[in-house]
């Protein structure tokens, strides 16, 4: 299938667990043709077998983000952090054989900061390439690992207020040519390229056959259609390059404009979203399907 549509599973149910392997039927419904999940934690109790069964069930694809940490960190000045980080990656490998997911994507070298509630801290020039020296060499370890599993890590830059890692499609390619494996790729994510990107469709073109995963998101974050990205010009983009992965949607919710409210984090739906959904994803399908026509 050429560019599955996918959703977050947060969209739904935060912590997802394995009392919502049901809805797996509500999101084949909508459209989707597969979900994104958070690589489950011991604490979720998702029987990994059984959501395997349960999306074979529904028809149902999955790929997976990694969820890292200040104590999963890649690219930390502390060892323990840093071993902390691989061993996780390593078993991320092993919870996407358990699930049949190919894909492993998100922040891979750690320490994404706003959703944690950590400010940047000031570092020198040299304190910052060591960081990112670290970083290379660590998935320059588990790479191979995941290619070997017939896997591969999708490595996302993310905005500035967000990361003081990588926050370019540029710098992520950097980073995955600095790696050279197949086992890594590139994530795309338009929210934060709508920020750090001069434009999102050069960027699409530059990154070309590195990209491994998309995520198709408004500049607000919110149901694709209701804000200002340029769809047909991004989903051109992307069938310029060849592109023919998944791409998944990610929409937060914004309902509430009252001063001061705490919108760096998820907030679970406070009415039926099925309509908006499916809307969402019919138009990036529609974009996708035209893009073959507008050459």
């Amino acid at each position: 299938m050429k560019n599955p549509i996918g959703i977050i599973s947060m969209q739904f149910v935060r912590p997802f667990t394995g009392a919502h392997l049901h809805l797996f039927h509500d999101i084949k419904a909508m459209g989707f043709d597969f979900i994104e999940l958070l690589v489950p934690e011991p604490e979720d109790g998702i029987d990994l077998a059984k959501a395997k069964g349960a999306l074979a069930e529904a028809g149902l694809g999955v790929v997976l983000a990694a969820r890292v940490n200040p104590a999963r960190s890649i690219s930390s000045e502390d060892a323990a952090a840093r071993q902390g980080g691989l061993d996780y990656l390593k078993s991320c490998i092993d919870s996407a054989a358990a699930l049949g997911a190919t894909i492993i994507g998100g922040p891979l070298y750690g320490e994404p900061m706003v959703f944690a509630g950590r400010p940047p801290l000031p570092r020198t020039a040299d304190e910052m390439k060591a960081r990112a020296d670290r970083m290379i060499a660590g998935l320059a370890e588990v790479a191979p690992l995941a290619r070997a599993a017939g896997q591969v890590f999708a490595l996302e830059p993310l905005n500035r207020f967000e990361t003081d890692m990588l926050n370019t499609t540029q710098q992520g390619i950097a980073v995955v040519d600095a790696v050279g494996d197949t086992g890594l790729g590139l994530m795309l994510d338009t929210f934060h390229m709508n920020m750090e990107d001069q434009s999102i469709p050069d960027a699409i073109r530059l990154a070309g056959s590195r990209t491994v995963h998309f995520q198709a998101n408004e500049n607000h974050r919110g149901f694709p259609g209701t804000g200002n990205m340029d769809w047909p010009a991004i989903m051109r983009a992307l069938h310029q390059v060849g592109y023919d992965g998944p791409i998944s949607l990610e929409p937060f919710r914004r309902d509430d404009q009252r001063l001061a409210l705490p919108i760096a984090q998820w907030r679970a739906p406070a009415e039926d979203e099925t309509a908006k959904l499916k809307a969402g994803c019919a138009l990036i399908r529609a974009a996708r399907d035209f893009a073959e026509f507008a050459q």
